[in-house]
């Protein structure tokens, strides 16, 4: 399904997950393409969860193992989602998938997808809900986005200041905070005023990824791709920040993605 506003169209997969497997503006290409690409949707955890064990009081659950000896990236980035609404302008649509085994709690993750009017910007909003017991989750977004925008254009560079960077031991970020460390990046990082993390890719666009989040991971090992993670809690944290679903009280979060073409030098 294609989403446009301005010169800016984004393309979701509701059966892959609700994945966004494009995002193009103008001419330009910003999310790696090709399986597991794009940016899928991380719930009802993000990143790894420490053995797949995680509580819910006195309850010890075992998930899947598909990172090693640990669980990632939730359930719902392998699950076929359903159209729930699209609007009539044609740049926001909103998207729906039910929980299921493995997770062990019923439940509703929702998506929206909306373009910006003028076509600036894109805004990902999630709901995760219950359908009976309150339980932890969390909800985020893994994009990919690329090095370069054309084969001979300049790299990517990351801007963005944290206040700190989870401490990993054996893989999995601790609770410890440390001041934040040079890259290359797998890493947890954190900003109390909320996300607010920019791609540059020289003069050809300028990328802005903010979230009302503290939480954001960082990953720019590979080549062809750097991700920016905006999520509504750290790795591991079903164990370490559980936020609970209630039935008053779903877990709610929004990021949003803006661009622009910086203005050419002056002289």
């Amino acid at each position: 399904m294609r989403l446009r506003a301005g010169d800016a169209e984004v393309t979701v997969v509701p059966a892959e997950g609700c994945r966004l497997s494009s995002l193009r503006v103008g001419d330009v290409e910003l999310l790696a393409q090709g399986s597991g690409s794009g940016a899928f949707v991380m719930a009802p955890w993000c990143g790894r969860t420490a053995d797949g064990v995680f509580r819910n009081g006195a309850t010890t659950h075992r998930l899947p193992l598909n990172a090693g000896r640990h669980a990632i990236h939730g359930t719902v980035r392998e699950q076929a989602w359903q159209l729930a609404d699209l609007a009539e302008d044609g740049r926001s649509a909103a998207f729906v998938v039910d929980l299921a085994d493995p997770w062990p709690y019923p439940g509703r993750v929702t998506q929206i997808v909306e373009l910006a009017e003028d076509g600036s910007g894109l805004t990902l909003r999630l709901g995760v809900e219950t359908a009976g017991d309150s339980f932890p989750a969390q909800a985020g977004w893994h994009p990919w986005f690329v090095r370069r925008l054309r084969p001979d254009g300049p790299e990517v560079a990351l801007d963005f200041d944290p206040a700190g960077q989870l401490v990993r031991a054996d893989g999995i970020a601790t609770t410890e905070v440390g001041a934040p460390q040079p890259g290359p990046w797998d890493d947890c990082f954190t900003m109390p005023d909320g996300v607010d993390v920019t791609l540059r890719w020289g003069q050809e666009l300028e990328l802005s990824v903010t979230a009302r989040e503290e939480w954001v991971v960082v990953y720019d090992e590979q080549a062809h791709a750097v991700c920016v993670e905006p999520q509504s809690g750290p790795p591991n944290g079903l164990n370490t920040h559980p936020r609970l679903v209630t039935r008053i009280e779903p877990l709610e979060t929004a990021t949003t993605w803006s661009w622009r073409r910086p203005a050419p030098p002056a002289g």
